[in-house]
């Protein structure tokens, strides 16, 4: 555990709530709901609305166990710390694999999904020059150590906001145009035409949106009064999270209905030119690209971080890992890292890169509702609640469980790929699994 004392080197506890809603709501990044709706409109066979409602109610169910857990567990170490402590060591160090695994290849969906708005607006430009442009830019900011200041992510996060609302604000105004009133209203966005599962395929795609309300528990140690503040402030990301999504996707799925689009990557940008015209347009690519990019840049930043964290407890080879560079101070072969595995964006599209990211979150979704079933199990007699400690974990396990089925098959593959070799990397420092693994400490200190 770190200590939050300045003169121990500590993390000071500073954040109120309001500030950790903020940093939640700013590191889900609200504009990917346009970024992203194409790719879930023809998963959910038109049903985007309803595939954002069906991830709300499952991400507020798993939210419900994040909040208990940070409340028994009030360190940074969030899904991690909380099956390690309550279930197993080991599953433990599985669930720290798997998030590394959204961790290591969120910034390449991000890349990738700025990539396809810059090519929509500039064809003659292939997808790769732009890939590798971010992760060129990227990469060397993250290196020399340059940190985007926490207000400067405010002001760019509300500049995402209002992209948002003038973007569902000119999209009513222009279904009122059309039709009137009557035109706001359609089940449609909400049902699609591929049943419940496709419905339930859009939801797994479209819970990458909510990549965030479980980061608010990795606050925990910068939190004055955590055990209160970070409970509230991971539901409150969820359900402000979930109605931004739903409401956007709701009207966004009015103006273009259907199942199938020709440019489904990046479909908002062209109904960006619809609904405002040519400048409305070119400011909403200008909003989709800062998002993306000053995203991105958090994101790399943070996953070099982790690995370096993990390096220097000795969970990954400290040789590699855990070395800091002399002039800049900063975890360089880590960045580079990342930056290589985002190239690979060259090479994959937006619904299977997403994909590939939710099999860890719902790998560790499931196994922190787990986690809180154990917990009452092993104390029941302390009069923790039956229905918020065992059925409402239960029923976020099985949805997370339902839609982690729902995923690519390529994902799925890559996923279970990757987690056998956590598997033979655990057995491999456990010594055959004789001896505990490692624990990665101070990982967001």
């Amino acid at each position: 555990m770190t200590n939050n004392s300045p003169d121990q080197g500590g993390l000071k506890a500073t954040l109120g709530l309001r500030s950790v809603i903020l940093f939640g709501l700013a590191y889900m990044t609200p504009i990917i709901v346009l970024g992203i709706f194409g790719v879930i409109a023809e998963a959910s066979s038109g049903a985007s609305a309803g595939a954002y409602l069906l991830a709300s109610v499952a991400m507020l169910f798993t939210a419900s166990s994040y909040a208990r857990m940070s409340v028994l567990h009030p360190v940074a170490g969030s899904s991690y710390t909380y099956v390690r402590r309550s279930l197993d060591s080991r599953a433990g160090f599985l669930v720290g694999w798997v998030v590394l695994l959204d961790y290591l290849f969120l910034p390449l969906v991000i890349w990738l999904i700025g990539a396809s708005y810059l090519n929509s607006q500039f064809p003659s430009v292939p997808s790769a020059i732009w890939v590798l442009v971010f992760v060129v830019i990227t990469t060397i900011l993250n290196i020399i150590g340059l940190k985007v200041a926490d207000k400067a992510n405010l002001v760019l996060m509300a500049m995402q906001v209002l992209v948002i609302a003038a973007f569902v604000m000119l999209a009513v105004l222009h279904l009122l145009g059309k039709g009137g009133p009557g035109s706001l209203i359609g089940s449609a966005p909400l049902t699609g035409s591929g049943g419940f599962s496709a419905v339930a395929a859009g939801a797994a795609i479209a819970a990458y949106s909510f990549l965030g309300f479980d980061a608010v528990s990795t606050l925990t140690e910068d939190t004055k009064d955590p055990q209160r503040t970070i409970p509230r402030a991971i539901l409150a990301v969820a359900v402000i999270g979930g109605a931004l999504f739903f409401v956007t996707s709701y009207v966004l799925s009015l103006v273009e209905p259907g199942a199938s689009f020709t440019n489904a990557d990046s479909l908002a940008s062209d109904t960006a030119r619809t609904i405002g015209g040519s400048l409305f347009a070119s400011l909403f690519l200008a909003g989709l690209v800062i998002g993306q990019f000053t995203s991105g840049l958090a994101a790399q930043a943070s996953v070099s971080r982790l690995m370096y964290a993990m390096g220097r407890d000795g969970a990954l080879p400290q040789s590699f890992f855990g070395r800091l560079d002399a002039r800049w101070a900063t975890p360089v072969l880590n960045v580079v890292l990342t930056g290589v595995i985002g190239l690979g964006a060259i090479f994959l599209d937006v619904a299977t890169s997403t994909s590939f990211i939710n099999f860890g979150a719902f790998t560790a979704f499931t196994l922190v509702n787990i986690a809180c079933i154990s917990h009452f199990i092993r104390h029941r007699g302390q009069g923790l609640s039956f229905v918020w400690f065992v059925v409402v974990p239960a029923i976020g396990a099985l949805v997370d469980l339902y839609l982690l089925t729902k995923l690519d098959g390529k994902a799925l593959s890559l996923g279970f790929i990757w987690l056998a070799i956590g598997f033979a990397y655990l057995a491999f420092l456990t010594r055959g699994f004789t001896q505990k693994p490692p624990e990665m400490t101070n990982a967001h200190s």
